[in-house]
């Protein structure tokens, strides 16, 4: 890949064979040299798929149809070599450079400047005065003719074929709004540190974080309408710029890359790593005001990462009445366990409590049931002797709830925060809402639920099971609300709206196993948001009270139901939203694969 960066004395350092043999994959995951080699490979198979690639004839993108606009600030010289360098070695035609220098200072940058030579497609705007990134911005973006504008910060570069990428999807998608793709992080001397692999769009988790950051490619027209970057979220003026352009879009249009094509330089130095605390602050401001303007009252706090954003959705005068359904059978122990949590530990206000019982014969747990009864006029127990089917109960346990939403609850849980319900419940205020799931722990606090990944293993399955309880995953995204398309059912909050149309449980095809899974595949077919918070966390004392369904008839049911999954809802072949295509879908941590072809989005 020396090639790439075409340069008689720099060749080096995008040489990829000349790698260290070990990497830093974002937030700082340490791995060997295993793991060195299969990230070399990584992105030589994209940039070589990349040149492989045969783009569509050109028709939505004629003429100039892209605009990077970079603004500068004493940037070394080195590094507008290198962007300059790898803008040209796109040799896509239609395209322009334009760098809008903030009023630099630095002698080294001002004689860069004098030194070269004047291009047609490479433009610079050298403004006199200091006035902060997005006035320089604002400055280069009235000078661009671009239908469309990626911006680039001064120290980054351009990956190899990215246009021609970036280009053919747009072709392939005439209607699309905004496109973002993936990003190789690389160090001073542009030696890939990791990689930043992202979900598809997810509104959810990007007001938690800008994880959509670069590259993102947007409608000039659009840009011109909203009035370019506003001043005054310096740090963050990329965050408020996304979250006003994509607001109201329709999210079909909002198209996720899948391929490295912005080498992110990472020193140290940029202004959002050395001014952190001025820069959440504005990406605080800017996620209220988003919201305001939607007409939702929201406080912004930390997230499980401090510098990430939890958004605190103004309480309701009255919370929502949630009936609480609890399949169980005897065991003593779970089950006034998780009635007392409900009852003593649980700070919801109103909710009622129906456990639906197939049969239980110990005196303790009947007696139970009465001394609850005569106590908590919220609580029900309906005690009908027949073989367990976890569907079935849950559905009797719908059909006599009297409540607004929904929670499927196991009877093996345990309450460890006393506002886990109302987060829950909090959540269903990001639009389209149906389903609300929790972070689960093992008794060990390893992480029992941190989602479903529909096509694990040509099924569905946990991610990063069994990590640490404060493990964040990539970019994070686990100590942060996110979108996904399937929740675990141990702790499932369903809205009333979505129950109304997505209908009861699966009691034929999916009686003990999987029927979580069918219900959130439904409603996620259906145009439901599902929806993981890290901010509701309890632990699960999973298949305590029933055991594991791989002996006997249990294992032949659990087989069958497997089919049924495959059968209704083809997760062998499914791609789940949430999960990035450059990774396995084998086991619940998943490792980044080589990949054999491209993955270009499509809108239909």
């Amino acid at each position: 890949m020396a090639h790439l960066l075409n340069t008689e004395e720099k060749t080096e350092r995008v040489d990829l064979g000349k790698l260290p043999r070990h990497w830093t994959k974002i937030p700082k995951l340490r791995f060997g040299k295993r793991a060195a080699s299969l990230t070399i490979q990584y992105a030589d198979a994209n940039y070589r798929l990349g040149s492989d690639l045969v783009a569509l004839p050109v028709s939505a993108t004629a003429g100039t149809w892209l605009s990077v606009v970079v603004p500068v600030y004493n940037a070394p010289p080195r590094y507008l070599d290198d962007l300059v360098r790898s803008f040209e070695m796109q040799a896509e035609q239609g395209t322009e450079l334009i760098l809008s220098d903030d009023g630099s200072t630095s002698p080294e940058t001002r004689q860069w400047y004098k030194s070269q030579q004047a291009k047609d497609n490479i433009r610079f705007m050298l403004n006199e005065r200091n006035g902060g990134i997005a006035a320089a911005t604002n400055s280069g973006l009235a000078h661009a003719r671009g239908q469309w504008i990626a911006l680039l910060d001064h120290d980054d570069v351009v990956a190899p074929h990215a246009f021609k990428l970036i280009r053919h999807t747009l072709e392939q998608n005439p209607d699309a709004n905004f496109l973002y793709t993936d990003e190789l992080v690389v160090d001073d001397t542009l030696k890939p540190t990791g990689v930043m692999l992202k979900p598809a769009y997810d509104s959810v988790l990007l007001s938690g974080v800008n994880y959509i950051n670069h590259f993102s490619i947007y409608r000039h027209s659009r840009l011109r309408e909203i009035g370019y970057l506003r001043t005054g979220y310096d740090g963050s003026q990329d965050y408020d710029l996304l979250l006003r352009y994509l607001e109201g879009l329709p999210e079909q249009s909002i198209l996720h890359l899948p391929y490295p094509a912005y080498w992110w330089r990472r020193n140290g130095q940029t202004y959002s790593r050395k001014f952190m605390d001025a820069a959440t602050a504005n990406a605080r401001k800017a996620l209220t005001e988003r919201f305001e303007r939607q007409r939702q009252t929201i406080q912004v706090e930390g997230a499980l990462t401090k510098t990430l954003h939890r958004v605190v959705f103004e309480p309701p005068r009255d919370w929502p009445k949630v009936s609480i359904v609890i399949p169980s059978k005897d065991n003593f122990d779970l089950i006034s366990r998780i009635l007392h949590d409900l009852f003593e530990k649980t700070d919801y206000p109103d909710f009622e409590v129906l456990v639906i019982d197939n049969g239980s014969t110990d005196k303790a747990v009947l007696d139970l049931y009465d001394r609850y009864r005569q106590t908590h006029r919220r609580f029900s127990a309906v005690v009908t002797p027949e073989a367990f089917n976890f569907s079935r109960s849950v559905n009797r346990g719908l059909n006599a709830a009297t409540g607004e939403h929904y929670l499927i609850l196991n009877n093996d849980v345990e309450v460890i925060e006393s506002g886990w319900l109302k987060e829950m419940v909090s959540c269903l205020a990001y639009d389209r809402t149906g389903i609300v799931g929790a972070k689960l722990l093992f008794p060990n606090d390893k992480m029992q639920h941190a989602g479903v990944v529909v096509g694990f293993g040509g099924l569905a399955g946990h991610w990063y099971l069994n990590k640490p309880k404060e493990f964040g995953g990539p970019m994070n995204r686990l100590h942060l609300r996110n979108t996904m398309t399937c929740v675990t059912g141990a702790v499932m909050l369903i809205s009333g709206d979505c129950l109304q149309k997505i209908g009861l449980f699966d009691e034929e095809n999916f009686a003990v196993a999987y029927n979580d899974v069918d219900y959130c595949l439904r409603a996620h077919k259906a145009g439901y948001r599902i929806i993981w918070t890290p901010f509701a966390c309890l632990y699960h004392h999973e298949s305590l009270s029933r055991g594991s369904d791989k002996s006997g008839g249990r294992q032949k049911r659990f087989e069958q139901e497997k089919q049924n999954l495959r059968r209704l809802h083809a997760t062998q072949s499914f791609t789940d939203r949430a999960l990035n295509p450059a990774y396995s879908r084998d086991k619940a941590d998943p490792r980044i694969v080589v990949p054999t072809r491209l993955f270009i989005p499509s809108m239909s």
